[in-house]
């Protein structure tokens, strides 16, 4: 549900556009702020329920949520929908951290899978179920600019109810300050793996950060749709398949994942880029699809050749970088497509997304290499 409100205000965002004169920049900061929200919380304030205790943190987690989502009830510039981005980026970052964590510990006495499927599916089925609620209420329902936000204000309300009554799972303990201290690692023998998968992170995240900042204005402008929910079918038509392209590489090494990955996910981009030339909603849809996919094979592989030959402990903070790094490049990317979007339309902005895609497929297809000793 705190991805589901973070995804929320996505399908409303050419209405405030049209309504209250947001510009293209406008929208291109909210994703920024959104990762740098999330980058902030994940590196300093990641650990924090190993010493606060899961629930402290969770009902932290859902008062940033709802206090994001009051502000959205009243949109009227580009202000308060930054400031609530921001607010949702930090829940959404501590949740991927202290809320997963919590359901770790609760999975005792249940199938194995079971928690690692809730944590690994969760953030893409959130976004996708809160844009799609999103996108049908306001399309079907009365009071489309603040409906979709008083759905989510009540169903949050459920949440903390539900925490409330369960049960704590760790034992509060001294050095909460240590622990916002971010933890970096890169092992040694992974070193010469880490820029491509680096650049494999940059391209595929900066993908996603385009279609939060400029999907439904591609919907009007490019693809010559105003229907709310069709913007959110056009949003998740990217998140949703990504959760397929890990298991595809399963029997791939990694370079093979990250280079098949990364051709497909080049030519599904060039895919979309057609779509927007041409008005297709249907090719847009199709290539989307193939990209979010492609997006999941890529970056299983660049994971796994990150994770390949490290112990335990050194696994954190690998994770800490992966993090850091593919949140990073959102944001970059997002900031710069905002810059570019004051002298080119929308169709020229995405082109810089296919370019920067185009360039990390040859380098990867060039510099890909497998752990030295590990057939991943």
């Amino acid at each position: 549900m705190v991805f589901a409100a973070s995804a929320a205000p996505i399908p409303l965002y050419d209405i405030y556009r049209q309504e209250e004169g947001l510009t293209y920049n406008d929208l291109a900061l909210t994703a920024v702020v959104y990762f740098i929200g999330a980058i902030t919380a994940l590196l300093i304030f990641g650990r924090i329920s190993n010493h606060l205790g899961r629930k402290p943190v969770a009902f932290l987690i859902f008062a940033l949520t709802f206090v994001a989502t009051l502000i959205l009830l009243d949109i009227d510039s580009a202000l308060p929908l930054i400031i609530a981005r921001l607010l949702l980026g930090f829940a959404c970052g501590l949740a991927s951290s202290a809320i997963t964590s919590y359901i770790a510990d609760s999975g005792h006495g249940l199938p194995s899978w079971l928690p690692a499927t809730i944590i690994s599916n969760s953030p893409m089925v959130g976004l996708t179920l809160g844009a799609l609620m999103s996108g049908s209420l306001v399309e079907f329902a009365p009071y489309s600019r603040t409906l979709c936000y008083i759905v989510i204000l009540v169903i949050l309300t459920l949440c903390t109810l539900l925490i409330m009554m369960s049960n704590e799972s760790v034992q509060k303990s001294k050095g909460l300050i240590k622990s916002f201290k971010p933890k970096f690692s890169l092992p040694q023998a992974d070193k010469r793996l880490y820029p491509i998968a680096a650049s494999t992170f940059v391209a595929t995240w900066a993908m996603g950060a385009f279609y939060q900042a400029f999907g439904p204005s591609i919907a009007v402008d490019q693809l010559e749709t105003h229907s709310t929910l069709m913007v959110a079918i056009l949003f998740s038509s990217y998140l949703l398949p990504s959760a397929i392209g890990g298991p595809l590489t399963a029997k791939l090494t990694s370079a093979n994942a990250q280079r098949i990955g990364m051709v497909i996910f080049t030519f599904a981009v060039f895919g979309i880029l057609a779509s927007l030339k041409l008005s297709m909603i249907s090719l847009f849809i199709l290539s989307s699809a193939i990209a979010g996919a492609s997006q999941g094979a890529v970056l299983t592989g660049s994971i796994r050749s990150l994770l390949a030959d490290i112990n335990i402990k050194q696994r954190a903070g690998v994770l800490s970088l992966i993090y850091a790094t593919s949140y990073t490049g959102a944001a970059v990317s997002s900031f710069i497509a905002g810059q570019l979007s004051h002298y080119m339309n929308l169709f020229h902005v995405s082109i810089f997304y296919g370019v920067l895609a185009f360039i990390v497929c040859i380098t990867t297809l060039i510099f890909a290499k497998n752990p030295k000793h590990t057939n991943l």
